[in-house]
């Protein structure tokens, strides 16, 4: 039986810090500035080198802008992507935010709580969201295609665009 092979957690990180800082378009000098950290040190902090540091991940996802609850389940997901696709929307924060609050009202009647309910419950939820996504693409695009024939564009044949007159 073949292992399957997993990045380490520090080339996860290391891509996911690379990859939110370009979809951010900012320099390595940027974001260390604003960790207030020295170049050097944050390159190495991006690079994955040495231990896993939960508060610079929260300082690195406060200049970005992004998700460090994202960035540290990226770990366990082996998926830089997934820090990346929650940098806007802040899915992990909202989701650990969820989980806060749930543990707040349930208490130790949590523990009640089988296992097999709990997938179901959280596959059932995730199934929707997937949906909603997919949906609002679809119907974005719709959108934009119903509406980008009404555009004029250069050169075209439509002689009722050179009647509105300048």
């Amino acid at each position: 039986m073949e292992t399957e092979q997993h990045p380490s957690p520090n080339a996860v990180l290391s891509a996911s810090l690379r990859l939110i800082r370009s979809h951010r378009r900012l320099r390595a000098a940027d974001v260390a500035q604003g960790m207030n950290m020295a170049l050097r040190s944050y390159e190495h902090f991006e690079a994955g080198a040495g231990r896993i540091n939960l508060e610079r991940i929260h300082r690195f996802a406060d200049v970005t802008d992004s998700d460090p609850h994202a960035i540290i389940s990226a770990l366990s997901l082996g998926s830089p992507a997934f820090a990346v696709r929650s940098a806007d929307n802040k899915l992990a924060t909202i989701l650990m935010v969820v989980l806060q609050e749930f543990d707040e009202e349930v208490g130790d009647a949590m523990a009640e709580l089988d296992g097999r309910t709990i997938i179901n419950v959280f596959t059932r939820a995730l199934k929707d969201l997937a949906g909603l996504a997919v949906t609002r693409d679809a119907h974005a695009e719709a959108w934009l295609e119903e509406r980008r024939r009404r555009l004029v564009t250069p050169g075209s044949d439509d002689p009722s665009a050179d009647d509105e007159g300048g």
